[in-house]
């Protein structure tokens, strides 16, 4: 047998190899150790409450002061309140990171504005349900009226990945062969719409809630056919979670539900948004653009003067008199803050029609309305029923609130005077209160009007930071004397 002998390896060059490698090896950038979140604590021993969320105008955002606002946010802020925890938010980047990172035990529970459907409940377990929706069609005006689900099958369908909308459209697939929809490249259902408002895609499935919200800042939306049966949107836990934390959950829900803090907390993100039609919302884009800018300085001095965000006080004015500052009704009152002759006077205006001098009397007696109501009412009601005592008085409003309160209703709350005012037209009703007749109804639809054109100027305009101190009293007085 024929043996091969190995070549002879030379010291020198096995030792310069030696060094060369380990040269390599020191020279490797270093790499981080991959850190994996650690589960928080089981909820009984938790020192806090680490909830998943997303950003959206659905669930949880900032305002323009900074703070965060949202029904989910709320209901967990709430709910908080209740165990006595502080809470750390997890902010999933997208709608389909949610349900992924809640499995990874990085959180007790996902607050994201889920719905309950049946995939779903394969994977995790849902807490009481807080909002009942439905998966909508959306496409805009442009598409024309919609002719059957059949003429979905030439069109560019898109729906989240991860979302009920998606497995709405999964279950169409099966009835309609020729169907072809797409998973949107998008992180959140208000992306999906915007690309259907751009024209970027034909049609979008989503909630209705969501739907509902986007419309306002995107007009040309249309919200089509419901697809499936309603949903209900609720909290979300592991499968294993703690059962203390469902029993504190299933407790919080139950009063909440009883005491009308749950549907007060609905309305306020949801109660008005459906009360502009598309030439409403048309009218106050036009005039975002070519009248707002006129007058902007001095709804900026306005708030620097009374403490009011500017952009609600624009939101008033336009829905007085449409930024038209020569604006005159039938019964007498005037200008771009619709003033009566009586209030112009009691605040120094000695022009009406005088934009300025009308912005900044209108902003001080809403401040003074608002100033004026009982102190345990809390904001954002205290602001809604001060914007109805701007269209009826204080006296109207003290009525509508009365009968709330004999209709076991909260007084203090818009959710229930809304219900009331209205009955001021009715004399059997009427007759019974201090004040006697008023138009009531019209203080509701200026409020909510109100409601939603600040919601847009909230997104559209920014906020207003004066370097200057709010006045003091006695620079008011100087600048009402003015």
């Amino acid at each position: 047998m024929r043996v091969t002998s190995r070549p002879k390896v030379r010291p020198w060059l096995y030792l310069l190899g030696v060094a060369a490698l380990l040269a390599g090896v020191l020279s490797l950038p270093r790499v981080a150790p991959l850190v994996v979140p650690r589960p928080p604590p089981r909820f009984v021993d938790a020192t806090e409450l680490v909830v998943v969320t997303r950003n959206s105008p659905t669930t949880r955002w900032q305002d323009a002061d900074g703070n965060f606002v949202g029904l989910e946010n709320d209901l967990v802020a709430l709910f908080a309140q209740d165990v006595g925890l502080p809470v750390r938010y997890v902010e999933a980047r997208s709608y389909r990171d949610v349900l992924p990172t809640l499995l990874r035990r990085e959180a007790h529970f996902a607050a994201a504005g889920l719905s309950i459907t049946p995939e779903r409940l394969r994977r995790v377990t849902f807490g009481p349900a807080y909002m009942t929706v439905r998966q909508v069609l959306v496409h805009t005006t442009d598409a024309g009226r919609q002719r059957g689900l059949r003429s979905l099958e030439s069109k560019r369908v898109e729906a989240l990945a991860g979302s009920s909308g998606a497995s709405r459209l999964r279950d169409l697939g099966v009835r309609l062969k020729r169907l072809v929809w797409t998973e949107a490249p998008a992180e959140n259902p208000e992306e999906l719409l915007a690309r259907v408002a751009d024209g970027r895609t034909d049609y979008a499935v989503t909630g209705s809630h969501i739907f509902d919200v986007a419309r306002n800042f995107h007009p040309n939306l249309v919200q089509g056919v419901a697809l499936g049966d309603k949903e209900q949107l609720a909290w979300a836990f592991p499968p294993d979670t703690d059962p203390a934390l469902v029993d504190a959950v299933n407790r919080f829900f139950t009063r909440i539900g009883r005491d009308g803090t749950l549907a007060q907390l609905v309305d306020r993100y949801y109660g008005h948004v459906k009360r502009l039609d598309r030439q409403d919302l048309d009218a106050f884009y036009l005039a975002m653009r070519t009248r707002l800018p006129d007058f902007r300085r001095h709804f900026h001095e306005a708030q620097s003067l009374s403490g009011i965000d500017w952009r609600l006080l624009a939101a008033l004015a336009f829905q007085e008199s449409k930024w038209d500052p020569l604006a005159t009704s039938p019964t007498g009152v005037r200008g771009m803050m619709m003033l009566t002759g009586n209030t112009a006077d009691r605040l120094g205006v000695r022009d009406r029609l005088d934009p300025r001098q009308s912005i900044l009397a209108g902003a001080r007696y809403l401040r003074d309305l608002r100033d004026a109501l009982p102190p345990r009412i809390a904001e954002p009601d205290r602001t809604w029923l001060a914007l109805a005592a701007y269209n009826q008085g204080l006296g109207h409003l003290e009525d509508a609130r009365q009968l709330a309160a004999r209709q076991k209703l909260d007084p203090d709350r818009w959710i229930g005077v809304r219900q009331t005012l209205p009955l001021l037209t009715q004399p059997d009703v009427y007759e019974t209160v201090r004040h006697g007749f008023a138009r009531g109804g019209e203080a509701v639809v200026l409020t909510e009007n109100i409601r939603t054109y600040h919601d847009i100027l909230v997104r559209f305009e920014p906020a207003y930071r004066a370097d200057a101190p709010l006045l003091t009293p006695a620079a008011d007085g100087a600048a009402r004397a003015d």
